[in-house]
């Protein structure tokens, strides 16, 4: 079995993605450090007119074409109301709940490029105030937005420069832990970008010549439903997405193993690239789980629905409590990127 020496580095390079605000919709900073990564190991890239970004590794064979993609956009806000009390009412990006946000510190990315700190907070917080701060709906009316700064009323923010349809960041508190678990915001899908990273950087040192073509997509606006149902080559065969596991009751999915999903909220995955998948799992001693994910969709889900003639799957770490309080183990890390090392020089399935 191949092994996978490097997952401090992984790791270290998840703490810089997790570190780059990206909410859908505002990912220029983060596109930008993955191209400076990829360009570092003289590998080809191009951006598409959604901002992301497109890396290619030639193969021996030309006429047919792999894809893998993972998502850098994350979930996120937009102000949605400069309150008169000085204040932000926010509109969510991305599929969550405003209570998964609750006291999370935050940051506000005016268009002139100045940021400001805050807290997301229920306006009934005090509980020496409101008798039903514990029982008030969490929700876009009563969730608000406490700025670092001086300010008491609407005119107050305004000269601060923000205003509605700023964006408005969580701070990942990330935390590695000694016994290899990684706990922080945006490991959807950032733990998976990574991965993608640190397997074109062993395919170069290694000197691996691939056995197709293979174009690494990295989207920036899957948390919204299109980062990647575009920029597919017509000579695209399988297009595997490389996202997250989703763990929770009914679910076999866990934080130690790589996740091949079946079926998702889209429908299932291609049956015959699965059963590839879990050969090349099998035959290389990696831990795996089989899943469906009722909740969910893809990428390749998001292409499928676009009308492209592909082979579609999708795999990923173990994520626990997910678009909340997310957290994985190295052992998810590896036993992923073992069987992506592996995917990547296999033959292609029969259609």
């Amino acid at each position: 079995m191949s092994t996978y020496p490097k997952v401090n580095e992984t790791k270290e390079l998840i703490k810089e993605l997790v570190s780059i605000p990206s909410p859908s919709g505002n990912t220029a900073k983060v596109i930008q450090f993955v191209e400076e990564y990829l360009n570092s190991l003289n590998v080809d890239t191009k951006r598409n007119r959604k901002g992301g970004l497109i890396a290619t590794i030639p193969g021996k064979v030309e006429n047919e074409h792999r894809m893998l993609t993972a998502h850098v956009d994350t979930l996120g806000a937009m102000v949605k109301e400069v309150k008169k009390n000085g204040r932000l009412r926010l509109d969510l990006i991305g599929g969550f709940r405003y209570n998964s946000i609750e006291g999370e510190y935050c940051e506000i990315h005016t268009t002139t490029g100045k940021k400001y700190t805050g807290t997301i907070l229920m306006h009934q917080t005090s509980v020496h105030v409101y008798k039903n701060a514990g029982e008030a709906e969490r929700n876009q009316k009563n969730m608000e937005v406490r700025i670092d700064a001086k300010v008491k009323n609407a005119d107050d923010v305004r000269e601060l420069g923000i205003e509605v349809g700023d964006f408005v960041s969580f701070n990942p508190r990330i935390e590695l832990t000694e016994n290899g678990f990684i706990k922080s915001r945006h490991l959807d899908d950032k733990a998976s970008v990574a991965i993608l990273l640190q397997l074109i950087k062993r395919i170069k040192e290694e000197s691996i010549t691939l056995p197709y073509t293979t174009h690494f997509l990295i989207s920036n606006n899957e948390e919204i439903g299109y980062g990647g149902n575009s920029n597919i080559t017509p000579e695209a065969v399988e297009y595997l997405a490389v996202d997250m596991g989703a763990m929770g009751d009914g679910q076999s999915t866990d934080e130690y193993t790589v996740s091949i999903c079946v079926k998702d909220a889209s429908g299932p995955y291609h049956y015959e690239l699965r059963k590839h998948l879990v050969r090349l799992a099998e035959e290389n001693n990696i831990g795996y789980k089989l899943d469906i994910y009722p909740y969910y969709g893809s990428d390749a889900s998001a292409a499928i629905r676009s009308g492209y003639d592909i082979v579609h799957g999708l795999i990923g770490p173990g994520i626990d409590s997910s678009h909340a309080f997310e957290r994985t183990h190295e052992d998810s890390l590896k036993e992923t990127e073992n069987l992506l090392y592996h995917y990547v020089q296999s033959k292609m399935i029969s259609i």
